[in-house]
């Protein structure tokens, strides 16, 4: 299966898909459905890729493609005289038919929507931009106090291995972070649970109402990207837009 979606109490109007490795043209080791134009792949095969996403699933547009650099920053669609793709983590509108758009291969895509279907957002949350606020400050592009969040694919709990110094800076930040991480089998390492650390930062800025895909990157080969697991790699993506 090539597009998955979420399960979720998102309003009929919104919509969501979360690629994954299989159904495209790229060649080893980007088999097959890589869509990111930044990790070697033949940019012939990522155009054609990126065309074969738009129509299997169904995009009223283009997606807007970002150059993703682990930052804070948030873009607003429709960005009038957008030519290269921005440096930015998230996207967010407030205009039907924009197609909002990250891509990963371990760290966290979070898509948010509002009860109303008339606000959506993209986020691309790894460790780093949850740390510094990713989250939080695509939030506050929202005019709606009343959100919904989903955790894409990503590496999970049992797969993510970080050291004590990431540890430390988010429960530096959050002392109830460090429900987020238990012990690794190696000294001084922890397993770490973005999805739970995903929650938090939400839950902090009022964001309640968050669900899973429960789908690790690193252990399902098969299925996803993974950086960590193989370094030379593709990227999936993860769509948003509203009708």
């Amino acid at each position: 299966m090539s597009l998955l979606s979420p399960k979720w109490s998102a309003p009929k109007n919104i919509n969501v898909v979360s690629t994954t490795r299989v159904g495209g043209v790229s060649k080893t080791p980007f088999t097959s459905f890589n869509l990111g134009d930044h990790v070697g792949d033949n940019n012939n095969d990522v155009v054609l890729n990126r065309e074969k996403l738009i129509t299997l699933a169904q995009l009223p547009a283009a997606p807007t493609w970002l150059n993703q650099i682990h930052s804070t920053e948030v873009i607003t669609l429709p960005h009038m005289g957008l030519i290269n793709p921005p440096s930015v983590d998230a996207v967010y509108t407030n205009k039907a038919n924009q197609v909002c758009c990250v891509m990963t291969a371990d760290c966290l895509p979070v898509v948010i929507c509002n009860r109303e279907g008339t606000e959506v957002a993209a986020a691309h949350a790894g460790w780093r931009g949850l740390l510094d606020g990713i989250l939080e400050n695509t939030v506050k592009h929202f005019s709606s106090n009343d959100l919904i969040a989903w955790c894409g694919p990503a590496i999970g709990p049992t797969a993510f291995e970080v050291g004590d110094e990431v540890k430390q800076q988010f429960c530096e930040k959050d002392p109830q972070a460090v429900n987020a991480f238990i012990p690794s089998d190696n000294p001084n390492k922890w397993l770490a649970n973005l999805d739970l650390l995903a929650t938090q930062r939400l839950q902090s800025v009022g964001v309640q109402d968050v669900y899973y895909s429960n789908l690790c990157t690193y252990s399902n080969t098969d299925q996803f990207f993974s950086y960590r697991r193989e370094g030379e790699t593709g990227r999936q993506a993860t769509l948003i837009w509203f009708e």
